[in-house]
């Protein structure tokens, strides 16, 4: 089966010389959720930014469901991969949450009660149809959060991008956002520095480590190797154990049916 997403032999180096992928082979298959991990510095912004043609590859390919990530195909790549930002105000900035969400579709020629219908499934997905009418900036960090995955989910993507998206919420927030992704059937791919917010979400992890692929393995595995973590900067909180937390997921999700 084709990858939705499709990463081989991915290498960059910025313009003033910096190396920061070397050779990156990544494939995620549709209905996926994989978290990609990784210290500062390990090369995941600069993965991602390649996934929508934001960055062009110095050397590799990039594929979204075998279409290539080139200039020719970008409207229709940037459609199917969808970045919701570490910061939500990078990407609200209409004057109403509907104007926001509404923004992507209507650029692609919806309109009138098709878009209306587009813009009110994407807000209910996350639980802020009831916001529409609100000035984004009158929300909370956590309600703009929601609201940015709205504005991608509008667009309909095959790939959703999380990067940090736990970052500075409250306990609740990242409850609530952690069941309105696991309700999405979406294949996502998601940046993060928190591990039990990658165990809770994703069954499969990668560890990106100066520029390659360091780890590829169930994450419920990869977050009891102590040596592996400890190469890789990547810590556990205090008094997490990861593997009575993988017990009371699966027993949650069997009793969810």
């Amino acid at each position: 089966m084709t990858p939705v997403l499709d990463v081989r032999g991915l290498a960059y180096a910025y313009p003033d010389g910096h190396q920061a992928l070397f050779g990156v082979d990544l494939h995620v298959h549709r209905g996926e959720r994989v978290a990609l991990l990784g210290p500062n510095g390990a090369g995941k912004t600069t993965l991602v930014l390649h996934l929508n043609g934001i960055l062009t590859a110095g050397a590799g390919t990039v594929a979204v469901s075998g279409l290539p990530v080139e200039k020719r195909h970008l409207a229709e790549i940037r459609r199917r991969v969808g970045i919701v930002f570490q910061d939500p105000d990078d990407q609200l900035f209409m004057g109403t949450v509907r104007q926001d969400v509404a923004f992507g579709p209507a650029n692609l020629g919806l309109r009138g009660p098709a878009l209306e219908a587009r813009v009110m499934s994407a807000l209910e997905q996350v639980g802020m149809a009831a916001y529409a009418d609100r000035p984004p900036h009158h929300l909370s960090f956590g309600q703009r959060r929601r609201v940015a995955v709205a504005t991608v989910l509008a667009m309909e993507p095959e790939i959703l991008v999380l990067d940090e998206p736990s970052s500075n919420l409250d306990p609740a927030s990242r409850r609530e956002l952690a069941e309105i992704l696991t309700s999405l059937e979406v294949t996502v791919l998601m940046v993060t520095h928190d591990l039990p917010y990658a165990l809770e979400l994703c069954e499969r992890s990668v560890v990106l480590h100066d520029g390659v692929v360091a780890a590829d393995a169930p994450t419920s595995e990869l977050l009891v190797d102590a040596d592996l973590l400890a190469r890789h900067r990547l810590e556990l909180p205090f008094g997490f154990d990861p593997v009575v937390a993988a017990d009371q997921l699966a027993a949650r999700r069997t009793a969810a049916g």
